[in-house]
């Protein structure tokens, strides 16, 4: 990190884990302690600067100026989103009246003060300054990282070489139109102390070989992830104990399960068992170069599109021509300006010849990407602000924390594929402005895309993250907006299901404190009009799925030209991927996890699908390896999580269930009286018979008792039944790795995580049971004290217990031990209790089963969670961890960053452009996967879809085949008789229609298809529905099965 920066983090800073979650999962404590110490500058609040203080001030530095000398003009509304047209910021009110224009409020005013306030709103703990004076040495000394998006060349030079002798870090950043520079400057000795983020690999030690090299065989397990030449540590090995304090050490020969160590463990001893061997991550170094000298040495660029190798040396070269046309000529080159391109074309030619003979120097100047950058020279779109806020924004938090490895030190930029093509850029008046707040992106896109962007009806599935970012750019874009003069414009219908929570103001930028449990679409929806008073958006707050289809109906969809998903889950994705396949609309999908994200393109018959390929499913482990035989703390958390909602959730609600119809209840257990009943059975007992809590105390007393079975009484019997010494039917050891053997625990009102249990154990017991908590109930330790008075009887061990060891069973249905021939008895016994215990309790007594809430630090949920899994560890001797660790595991959140969702939606609002004007070909389109954290961009076309022949007929997923008419059984098969395909099966949902192989359906050849849909289907066709689905299948003339497209009977 940079010189001036606290490495440390500074003795008092606290981070809001509240707030903070999603991101403390991908930086970590340390890194956003050492971010809240750190100050950054950037210069230059144009639309890239201000996406640059957006992210930075999300992070949560610990200030932010913003420096500019310029005026607002009506153009800079194109691409900066806190400037407005009017005064509409600064209250809390969300009404969603929009106003008519009373001028332009920000036009006149310093770009940096006129969105100040509007940058403050994002975080008020992070002090955000505006300055407007010039930027003298004794200014910029006081920063950490300096961000210049304004700056010219000379500029920029001056300010680097302050910075480089200062130890401050300096970033240059400019997007031209479609085209991006970025040069980073971290000082002469710049350390990254996390490379890359991700977790450090490691296995479960199987074997080590005395020798030199040292052979280490992991259990196979999972496969091991160390590359050769990476540093290892080793823990818990018996036998071979200076593994455990020598190291680390460097591995060879690296594969699946196993590894060499470059060292000699003669004479080490003999391996016994045990062991965890676990990557070590070392820090790197960096020295980086001046501007000045990096200029005519760049060294090696950042690769972002694989069909572009030599692109970056390219504008490396044009770049450097535009400075020198800029410095000569005052002004940028113009917009589809023949002569303007070709003066910029010959000073690339003379930079070009000019650079030293080495990687830099170009064998030729393409002349085609000059005429390109000369066109869009003048102008700052959203888009490109978005996506290099971002990727600039994240270089910041490099600079200030030290984690992940910067540029080093270009990266170049170009979407020339987002261009309308060739012939148009010719017309001088297509890229005329028009005196709006759309200009810059009219000269470079043309009045005809911005018509087209006006008209479209768009649909935004999502309004988190993803989707606050989409509305903002769509703002700016002008997406379904009014063009002043222009025709009726389209709109925007966005829609999503949830509400805000305080954990989503870290990076959904349009919510504030006092929107937090409103609706996310209806608050997203009114700020992004603000941010541009002519967008029409429309905001529902349905989930898309099959089950609000009269909501989003065949109307709704054929009436959309485009469908940008903003969801965070796979199902949710690959149904509205379904939909749009049926609909024959684009989808633009993206998504995020950490600092990666990926966009991917479904063009109707261009490309795949978002459905056709899938990531493995997530690897479960086996639940005997939970629920017995835990070996990290995963496993124990996972075991954590399922208790809590079995104890405080599950059970409860089925005793309500029970309470609410005792005799519909017993009925229908009677009717199916299996283990799985009495199981059922005996979880409501657990909650109204004899453990039933009236008060606190017996509130204590529960969790008492629930610590003395969880970690002493079922460990003791575990190691009764699978002594330390037991072996295998085939003579092994039972506890090798990867099992732990464990050790029961002694309950201890001393030890503050005892302590903790019970406190959160009793509280949440209480609130199941309506109980009223004491204010003694907060002091852990008084709680401690009662729970240590509690009569606990001695535990005896009992012979002949089960504890499943079979990796692949199933815990989800009854064993073979929990099934009796008394079921019916015990159940028969069970419910004459319970009826009985009913009609005592009354109809005035009520349960409140708990629902997990991960995101409420004063709720105790995630302290019993932690509780339980920390026990467990300690059970097994496994790493413990703290709550907020537990947190980011038992409550799967998902790791997340205001960056990466930025790159992310600015990529696919690139490629929104090439949708709009239409005849693009599916080599203009890209599908990315990027890491921030690398930084690593792997941009390529999408993969068109699979197209199947028959005959003269040919087809892919994109297509449907309608047939007109109220057809019969018979017709439909003629149909495809006549296409060379013999129909054998026609079925409607999971409803067989027809069949040749069975003789009755020849009864149903002669009758109408929509006749049978109702009979046999059960489908209700409203009088609004014209058509209806089915799926035939067919075998061609050789009698191979023919995947046929989906066929839709218009029958009305």
């Amino acid at each position: 990190m940079s010189k001036n920066g606290a490495p440390d983090g500074g003795p008092g800073v606290e981070i809001d884990e509240n707030l903070h979650s999603r991101q403390l999962a991908v930086y970590g404590r340390e890194a956003m302690k050492r971010m809240a110490t750190s100050s950054v500058m950037i210069s230059g609040a144009n639309g890239l600067g201000v996406e640059i203080a957006k992210n930075v001030i999300l992070a949560g530095v610990r200030s932010v100026t913003v420096h500019d000398t310029a005026t607002v003009t009506l153009s800079d509304l194109s691409a900066q989103f806190y400037l407005s047209e009017q005064d509409q910021f600064g209250s809390p009110s969300r009404g969603f009246c929009v106003h008519l224009c009373r001028g332009h409020q920000d036009v006149g005013r310093n770009r940096a003060e006129a969105c100040r306030e509007k940058l403050q709103e994002l975080n008020t703990s992070v002090a955000v300054h505006a300055a407007a004076g010039p930027l003298t040495d004794d200014f910029v000394k006081q920063f950490q990282v300096v961000v210049c998006t304004t700056a010219n060349l000379v500029e920029a030079k001056r300010l680097n070489a302050l910075c480089h002798s200062a130890g401050i870090a300096f970033i240059w950043a400019q997007t031209r139109g479609v085209f991006a520079r970025v040069f980073t400057d971290f000082g002469p000795s710049f350390t990254v102390y996390d490379v890359n983020g991700e977790e450090p690999h490691s296995g479960i030690v199987a074997s080590v070989s005395s020798g030199s090299p040292a052979i280490v065989t992991c259990v196979e397990d999972e496969r091991l992830e160390f590359q050769d030449g990476e540093l290892v540590s080793f823990s818990e090995v018996v036998g071979m104990e200076k593994l455990n304090t020598h190291g680390p050490f460097k591995v060879k020969n690296c594969k699946a399960h196993s590894f060499e160590l470059d060292v000699d463990t003669t004479g080490w001893g003999e391996y016994v068992r045990g062991g965890i061997v676990v990557q070590v991550k070392e820090p790197k170094a960096l020295a980086f170069k001046t501007l000045e000298k990096a200029l005519p040495d760049p060294g090696e660029f950042l690769l972002t599109d694989f069909s572009k190798l030599d692109r970056a040396a390219q504008l490396h070269v044009g770049f450097q021509a535009l400075d020198q046309f800029e410095a000569e000529a005052g002004r940028p080159p113009r917009p589809a300006d023949a002569a303007d391109a070709a003066k910029l074309q010959s000073l690339a030619e003379q930079v070009n010849a000019a650079l030293p003979a080495g990687a830099a120097k170009l064998e030729a100047v393409d002349g085609g990407v000059l005429a390109k950058l000369a066109h869009c020279a003048s102008a700052e779109i959203n888009p490109m602000a978005a996506m290099f806020g971002g990727v600039v924004g994240q270089e910041v938090v490099k600079a200030v924390s030290g984690k992940f490895h910067p540029i080093f030190q270009w990266l170049y930029f170009d979407s020339i594929e987002s261009l309308p093509d060739a012939e148009q850029l010719t017309a001088a008046d297509e890229y005329k402005p028009m005196g709006t707040r759309y200009d810059p992106q009219i000269m470079v896109f043309g009045r005809t895309m911005q018509r087209r962007l006006s008209a479209l009806n768009l649909f935004l599935v999502g309004a988190g993250a993803l989707g606050c970012e989409f509305l903002k750019n769509f703002a700016c874009m002008g997406v379904g907006c009014q063009l002043p003069g222009g025709a009726e414009p389209g709109k925007v219908t966005v829609t999503d299901d949830d509400v805000i929570e305080k954990s989503n103001l870290s990076r959904q930028f349009l919510f504030r404190d006092w929107d937090i449990g409103s609706s996310k679409s209806t608050v997203a929806a009114a700020a992004a009009q603000k941010l541009n008073p002519g967008f029409q958006v429309l905001p529902l707050q349905n989930r898309v799925s099959p089950e609000t289809e009269n909501v989003f109906d065949d109307k709704f969809w054929q009436g959309l030209d485009l469908v940008v998903n903003a969801l965070d889950n796979v199902n949710a994705r690959l149904y509205v991927d379904s939909r749009c396949v049926y609909f024959c609309k684009p989808l633009l999908e993206s998504g995020t996890l950490g600092p990666k994200c990926n966009t991917q393109m479904v063009i109707p018959r261009l490309t795949e699908n978002y459905g056709a390929s899938r990531d493995p499913p997530e690897k479960q482990a086996p639940m005997c390896t939970v629920h017995s035989f835990p070996h990290n703390i995963d496993h124990c958390l996972t075991w954590a999580r399922s208790e809590f909602e079995g104890l405080l959730e599950k059970a409860p609600r089925e005793a309500a269930s029970f309470l609410s119809k005792p005799a519909d209840y017993a009925k229908a257990v009677r009717a199916n009286p299996d283990a799985s009943a009495r199981q059922q059975l005996e979880s409501v007992a657990e909650v109204l018979l004899d453990n039933r809590s009236t008060t606190f105390e017996e509130c204590i007393k529960w969790a008492r008792m629930r610590f003395q079975d969880y970690f002493h009484n079922r460990i003791a019997q575990l190691t009764y039944t699978f002594p330390e010494d037991a072996t295998t039917s085939t003579g092994a050891p039972f506890w090798s790795a990867p099992k732990r053997f464990p050790r029961p625990l002694n309950f201890d009102a001393a030890d503050r995580s005892h302590a903790a249990f019970v406190q959160a154990g009793a509280v949440l017991r209480a609130e199941v049971y309506g109980i009223p908590r004491p204010a003694w109930a907060s002091d852990a330790s008084k709680v401690a004290a009662a729970a240590a008075a509690v009569d606990v009887p001695a535990f005896v061990p009992r012979a002949g217990v089960q504890i499943e060891t079979d990796p692949k069973a199933d815990r989800s249905k009854p064993s073979q031990t929990d099934r009796t021939h008394d079921d019916e008895a015990i159940i028969e016994s069970l419910l004459a209790k319970l009826e009985a215990a009913a009609q005592q309790l009354g109809s005035a007594f009520k349960l409140g089963p708990i629902q997990f809430e991960k995101d409420d630090d004063t709720n105790f949920h995630m302290d019993l969670i932690a509780g339980l899994a920390n026990m467990r560890a300690r059970n097994y001797s496994i790493p413990e961890v703290d709550k907020l660790k537990a947190k980011l595991i038992a409550g799967r959140i998902i790791p997340a960053i205001a960056t990466a969702t930025a790159v992310a939606t600015g990529m696919v609002c690139l490629e929104l452009y090439k949708v709009v004007l239409p005849g693009k070909p599916l080599e203009a389109y890209r599908n990315t996967f990027a890491n921030l954290a690398l930084p690593l961009f792997a941009m390529a076309e999408p993969i068109p879809p699979k197209v199947t022949k028959h005959n003269e007929l040919s087809w892919s997923l994109w297509d449907r085949w309608t047939l007109e008419g109220d057809l019969t059984v018979q017709q439909v098969l003629d149909w495809f008789s006549e296409k060379g395909l013999s129909a054998y099966s026609i079925s409607c949902g999971p409803a067989l229609l027809y069949n040749n192989i069975f003789p009755k359906h020849v009864e149903r050849l002669n009758k109408k298809m929509s006749e049978l849909v109702v009979t046999v289907a059960k489908m209700e066709l409203p009088a609004a529905r014209d058509h209806f689905d089915v799926v035939v299948a067919c075998e061609d003339d050789a009698g191979e099965d023919l995947d046929v497209p989906l066929v839709s009977i218009k029958f009305r």
